[in-house]
């Protein structure tokens, strides 16, 4: 018989064993990752993303998934360890003045926040103008390309290249790959700034309809995240009918 008299006697308040509170915490983790993955695809079903858009944007995730989980995992143990890219992840530097190189090519555009441009070139060079004179306006800046230009105004620990044409890689990373690896610097608080280049390799390595796809969903991020996005694209590749498709996605086409 327990004794009425003590403290805790009948309170029900008596902590669970300890099997059955990490099978609790299991359950409660795994319940709310299925809910959150659930949430996902319904808010980019409900934008009217297609099939083919809704399977790169899953690689994207399928790409991080480990390193999200080792994240969170060492969140909740003590202080997180620090990945390779953490240095992007800074809060923005504060803003300069504002630069005059695509009120050049377009009086009274900026290159604010949420917006993107399409520079036909046959080789890039206003555009890469264009990311120089921006990039002190964002905190960070992705370049995507087969031969990254230099852009020594911006430091390393604030650049991130992927360079689709190193011999590592094999010219061979697709648009969900892609993807995974601009996950982490747009959705950092400030956003970043993507330069790319490499449209041409893309329709190339996997059609155009995937492109455009990996295109529209960039764009839609770089919307969604405020960063913003310069591409410079050879109009010389693509017939005028995939050129007149990839330049509805952009805000501005110089």
């Amino acid at each position: 018989m327990s004794d009425p008299d003590r403290p805790d006697a009948g309170s029900g308040d008596e902590e669970p064993p300890a099997d059955e509170e990490y099978a609790r915490a299991y359950a409660a983790g795994y319940e709310e990752g299925v809910r959150s993955a659930l949430r996902e695809i319904l808010q980019h079903t409900a934008r009217g993303h297609t099939a083919q858009e809704l399977r790169i944007l899953a690689e994207s995730r399928l790409a991080r998934l480990g390193e999200e989980a080792e994240l969170k995992r060492h969140s909740l143990l003590g202080p997180p360890r620090r990945p390779a890219w953490t240095s992007l992840l800074r809060p923005p530097a504060p803003a300069r003045g504002p630069p005059t190189v695509l009120g050049a090519l377009a009086p009274g555009f900026a290159l604010a926040p949420g917006r993107s441009v399409l520079v036909r070139e046959e080789r890039p060079q206003r555009a890469v103008d264009a990311v120089r004179a921006y990039a002190p306006q964002f905190p960070r800046l992705v370049v995507v390309s087969l031969r990254p230009p230099p852009f020594p105004e911006v430091p390393s620990d604030r650049r991130l290249e992927l360079d689709l044409g190193g011999s590592a890689l094999g010219g061979l990373r697709s648009p969900g790959e892609i993807g995974g690896q601009l996950r982490a610097p747009l959705e950092a608080p400030g956003g970043a700034l993507v330069y790319l280049d490499a449209l041409e390799f893309l329709v190339t390595e996997h059609s155009l309809e995937t492109t455009l796809r990996f295109v529209t969903w960039l764009v839609s991020r770089v919307a969604e995240t405020g960063s913003a996005l310069v591409v410079s694209f050879d109009r010389r590749s693509l017939d005028v009918q995939g050129t007149s498709r990839l330049e509805r996605s952009f805000s501005l086409v110089v």
